[in-house]
């Protein structure tokens, strides 16, 4: 049953407006905490930055802060030492955050918590999509099985699309719910981008995204996986697996007109960036075991003109 989305963001209607940019000192600890997580943002997702660029100052540090909480929780999950007490702790130092009591543990406030914090006050920041994300990191620390497509869509939702009912109220939107469906739509499509990506680092960390039910009907084995055999089965469930990402790409994009001013630029790079990895992975000739599709900048740079056109078309 589709969850209404609409009401994740009404319990922070009444947030005061946002301010140009946050009111800080050279030296302060919120700059400090701001830059953190910018540098977060620009060392661990290159694609995701280049897309937070296009914002404005204020916006854009929101959109850092918000980056870098989420990698927080990721890196519980996938680096050693990580475990369901850690990700407990990460989860109640994001609620104290987004609701104005940054946690102080023995180091002192962590320099994500300040940045989240400010970002909540001036942006209506739903706790609920951050709760969203704690479940879905839940399901990779219990080692979730995915049988079929729903479970694996359920996962894409919570570790990546509820990414989307977090930037939205940062950029501003009309159309209610059902831009939220888009938001929504779009962040599932950069996750199973990340997933066909990853193949071949998530079996290493004994991780497998790819549905028990489409390896049974590609004819792909576990074995086979195991050998990081490129297969021509393996090739043809890449190729299903990039077909339906890029038809979520192109139903998440019909929301980005409803975002308010250079937030549909900033989404719209972030999007055909993020796309562009496909491109690689068909490049690379389905590979993704022994070869990283990416991006690299000056391609990045040369899909903005395809990128301001396609918003003068919408």
């Amino acid at each position: 049953m589709t969850q209404k989305l609409e009401p994740l963001l009404s319990r922070n209607r009444s947030a005061r407006p946002p301010v140009p940019a946050p009111a800080v000192h050279a030296g302060s600890s919120l700059r400090a905490a701001v830059e953190h997580c910018r540098d977060v943002t620009r060392d661990h997702s290159k694609t995701f930055f280049f897309g937070s660029r296009f914002f404005p100052l204020a916006q854009r540090q929101a959109v850092w802060a918000v980056y870098a909480a989420c990698r927080d929780g990721d890196d519980i999950v996938d680096e050693p030492g990580g475990g369901p007490l850690q990700l407990t702790d990460w989860w109640a130092r994001v609620q104290c955050a987004l609701e104005g009591r940054v946690a102080f543990t023995q180091r002192g406030p962590q320099p994500v918590d300040v940045a989240l914090g400010w970002a909540a006050t001036q942006f209506p920041i739903p706790v609920s999509a951050f709760e969203e994300l704690y479940l879905g990191l839940r399901m990779d620390l219990e080692g979730q099985v995915y049988r079929d497509m729903a479970d694996l869509e359920l996962y894409c939702r919570r570790v990546a699309g509820v990414v989307g009912f977090m930037i939205a109220p940062i950029c501003g939107y009309e159309g209610g719910e059902r831009t939220l469906q888009y938001a929504l739509k779009l962040g599932q499509a950069m996750q199973l981008t990340n997933i066909l990506r990853d193949v071949g680092e998530d079996l290493d960390r004994g991780r497998l995204y790819l549905p028990r039910t489409l390896l049974d009907e590609y004819g792909v084995t576990l074995a086979s996986l195991q050998a990081r055999q490129v297969t021509p089965e393996y090739c043809e469930l890449m190729r299903h697996l990039t077909r339906l990402a890029r038809q979520w790409y192109a139903e998440g994009r019909e929301g980005i007109p409803q975002l308010h001013g250079t937030g549909r630029l900033a989404v719209t790079a972030a999007a055909r960036a993020y796309e562009g990895i496909l491109d690689a992975l068909e490049r690379n000739g389905h590979d993704n075991f022994r070869h990283r599709a990416s991006v690299s900048g000056p391609r990045k740079l040369m899909m903005l003109p395809q990128a301001w056109w396609e918003l003068r078309l919408s």
